[in-house]
């Protein structure tokens, strides 16, 4: 069996095949395992160019049990006591905290008590958005609306997620001051989307974030190193520098791969832990390219544009996560919708040696982050706008009090995304879930060949890294149900990762 891709999906699912005694070959075309979950060194100094937000950790402990490993054992976390912190201004700052209680107090602070009182209602509403979707959804198979309905105990717990409402105007009505809507609607920007078209069942990131955030300490890059050893520890071959120039088939059935470097590998079935438009966009060959559903440029979540470095900040107070808002949220939507990068965009800072202060002085590794279209494919950002955008993004931040001095820079932008994983046009989270339905027309591990399954943060159950892991868990399982359901008898291992009967 081959796993394209080392990301977390595809790690996943190499992990518990491998330990259920499937042999298990995985293929990543870089140097290093990871996928998105990357790092790149400035100055010297390695940085995560990824995601940067450890949640939902019973996923990843329960994905090490099932593997005979505990997750405590492979990397060390801290919890964060602060969220992330806030600002519009100099004089308008705000954290959200682990503990509801804290964050309804600041803002209280900030914003008067009828919002804090929204906002214990909003928490309340994302709690029980949560628990209704967990099992039916996040952790199905394949989940339908139809499934949903049937799963729920009360028709009730089905209009209460508020399917058919945006994200913004569900805030509405928790939340009257402008600011506070636009804070919670950044979460439908983890999934990148819009929060004005985004549906309002988005509002369960809020209780995610509550049930707990950790810093790993070596960044997320040493999370994606620990499923790497698990899956080698599995009993997986880990190969890199191989890249996957096409999935072969015969009589309609996955027969194998071949390599960018011409090697043939033989297998009975392929995870492709890759954008499924990769393999609609015949990336992978012919022979698959109707395996998948094709996706609408218009249907791509965004992409981003990132400043990577080592500088000196003073100012502001920097944690590990802090936003700093755009004076017209809608606006700046608008633009991404029209496939520009705003004037003034929205600026998220990671401040890779921070915790929950500000402790410490010297350069600190820095991700500089705003929301981009994705259209590195047809119109790439030139180097005129590339600069505009730092010029903005680096304007907002010392409007809101923040200064930031170091060179060099490492910038990436949609059109080195798109490169980075192809067919994308940049897009880092799929589909982007727009609607009430988006995210049941999400692909699911299965796909229209036999023998060919996908995992990945562009598949179901979502963006995101235990969404990710979770696919990779899917995909898996789905392997090992069709392998039960045919008079093949289990793969055994011979050198080169091949395999026979």
């Amino acid at each position: 069996m081959v796993v394209i891709g080392a990301g977390m999906g595809g790690l996943a699912a190499a992990a518990l095949l491998a330990r259920q005694g499937i042999d298990t070959l995985v293929l990543e075309r870089a140097a290093a395992p990871g996928g998105k979950m990357r790092q790149v060194e400035v100055a010297g100094r390695a940085i995560d160019a990824g995601p940067t937000v450890f949640t939902m950790r019973w996923v990843f402990e329960a994905l090490f049990a099932d593997c005979g490993a505990r997750l405590a054992d492979a990397v060390n976390l801290q919890p964060a006591h602060i969220l992330a912190r806030h600002a519009w201004s100099p004089s308008e700052r705000l954290d959200l905290h682990a503990d509801p209680e804290r964050s309804a107090a600041a803002i209280e602070a900030f914003a008067g008590p009828a919002e804090a009182r929204g906002f214990r209602a909003f928490c309340a509403a994302a709690q029980r958005t949560y628990r209704t979707l967990e099992g039916p959804f996040i952790r199905g198979e394949r989940p339908s609306i139809a499934s949903l309905a049937l799963s729920v105990r009360r028709p009730a717990d089905l209009f209460a997620i508020k399917p058919f409402a945006s994200l913004w105007s569900e805030l509405g009505t928790y939340f009257r001051d402008p600011r506070l809507r636009q804070l919670f609607g950044r979460y439908a920007t983890y999934c990148g989307s819009s929060p004005f078209l985004a549906p309002a069942t988005l509002m369960l990131v809020a209780d995610v974030e509550q049930q707990g955030v950790w810093f790993v300490d070596g960044g997320m890059h040493a999370l994606a190193r620990a499923l790497a050893d698990l899956a080698a520890a599995a009993g997986a071959e880990l190969r890199y520098g191989a890249g996957v120039a096409e999935i072969s088939t015969e009589a309609g059935r996955v027969s194998g791969v071949r390599l960018e470097s011409g090697e043939v590998v033989p297998a009975d079935a392929v995870v492709a832990n890759a954008d499924p438009q990769a393999i609609a966009s015949g990336r992978f060959g012919r022979a698959v390219q109707r395996a998948v559903a094709s996706t609408k440029p218009a249907e791509r979540s965004l992409s981003a544009l990132t400043w990577i470095g080592v500088a000196e900040a003073s100012g502001f107070a920097l944690v590990r996560h802090n936003v700093f808002f755009s004076r017209d949220y809608r606006a700046e939507f608008d633009a991404l919708g029209r496939g520009t990068v705003p004037p003034e965009p929205t600026v998220y800072v990671c401040a890779q040696d921070r915790a929950d202060d500000d402790a410490g002085a010297g350069p600190q590794r820095l991700l500089v982050l705003i929301n981009a279209p994705p259209t590195g494919d047809t119109h790439p950002l030139s180097e005129l706008e590339t600069e505009r955008c730092r010029e903005g993004a680096w304007g907002l931040m010392e409007r809101c009090g923040l200064t930031l001095r170091g060179e060099p820079w490492t910038t990436t932008g949609p059109a080195e995304f798109d490169r980075l994983f192809p067919a994308t046009g940049g897009a880092l989270y799929g589909p982007a879930v727009h609607g009430a339905t988006a995210s049941f027309k999400r692909p699911t591990s299965r796909t229209a060949v036999r023998g060919l399954y996908l995992a990945g943060g562009a598949v179901h159950p979502g963006a995101g890294v235990p969404m990710a892991a979770l696919s990779g868990r899917l995909a898996a399982s789905a392997l090992m149900a069709d392998l039960g359901s045919t008079e093949r008898s289990r793969m055994t291992a011979i050198a080169g990762g091949m395999s026979t009967r």
